[in-house]
């Protein structure tokens, strides 16, 4: 009996260490940089009952998609399919989407759903008309990418990860989007706009409301202060000609390709 009472009491003070440990302890703070849990949530406007298909001009990129690759190797083509649904069903993928590729691609629906949900550029929840990616690593951070967050969550009264009630915006706090040069910036949708300040990432809000998004400069980008590509505040310093480049076989690339339209060349 005396041994059970001395092993009782070490139970107990067992049990009190843990206790006070679990209260002390600090909260475990987890980040998602996808912006989206790792599983999925059946909502009313997306579950696997849901319907999606493409439409018939889409198939025609379906087709044109799966013509790069052998017969046996349709899965290659998952990820412009993914981009193709993401683009037709207004920026984001429903589980109907990706089940329809799976279809198409003739694999499991999991190889679908492992590649949305690994890369971060697929949004497996509603984003709004003009998706802000604000980039918060340390180039931009530096160079006010917190003024910039700032400005945009006090203009449109949304926090990180929100959208607006109209269904306009989202924003979201991402890591490197490689404009380190025009920091601090921001991918909206598909473009780049740079070299903000609060004053100009106002505008660029506002132009959004009313439906008129400034166009992309000639590099496919959109400095908004003024430059037109990533010169510094002397002008272009080097590469004042065109350098002469490596030969290209005749009739396999024109070269007429502008950087402006390179979307449209890309069949997006």
């Amino acid at each position: 009996m005396f041994t059970s009472a001395l092993m009782s009491a070490a139970r107990i003070r067992v049990a009190s260490s843990t206790l006070s440990v679990s209260r002390t302890k600090a909260p475990l703070i987890q980040r998602s940089f996808a912006g989206s849990a790792a599983f999925h949530i059946d909502t009313e406007d997306n579950k696997s009952s849901t319907y999606f298909d493409f439409t018939e001009a889409n198939y025609e990129f379906v087709d044109k998609i799966l013509s790069k690759y052998p017969a046996n190797y349709k899965q290659s083509g998952i990820i412009p399919l993914l981009d193709l649904a993401q683009r037709q069903h207004g920026g984001w993928l429903p589980l109907a989407a990706m089940d329809k590729v799976s279809q198409i691609c003739g694999v499991a629906p999991a190889r679908v759903y492992e590649v949305a949900s690994f890369y971060t550029m697929f949004n497996r929840q509603k984003r709004g008309k003009y998706f802000l990616q604000l980039c918060g690593t340390t180039p931009c951070m530096i160079c006010g990418s917190n003024d910039i967050k700032n400005t945009i969550t006090d203009h449109l009264g949304i926090g990180d990860g929100e959208t607006t009630k109209d269904g306009l915006f989202t924003l979201l706090e991402v890591e490197c989007l490689g404009a380190c040069a025009n920091a601090p910036m921001i991918q909206m949708n598909d473009d780049y706009y740079e070299c903000l300040t609060p004053e100009t990432t106002i505008e660029l809000l506002e132009a959004c409301r009313k439906g008129e998004p400034p166009l992309m400069g000639k590099w496919g980008s959109l400095p908004m202060n003024g430059q037109v590509s990533c010169e510094g505040p002397l002008g272009k310093t080097s590469l004042h000609t065109i350098p002469k480049g490596c030969p290209v076989e005749e009739g396999r690339f024109d070269g007429k390709v502008d950087p402006a339209s390179v979307k449209e060349q890309m069949a997006y």
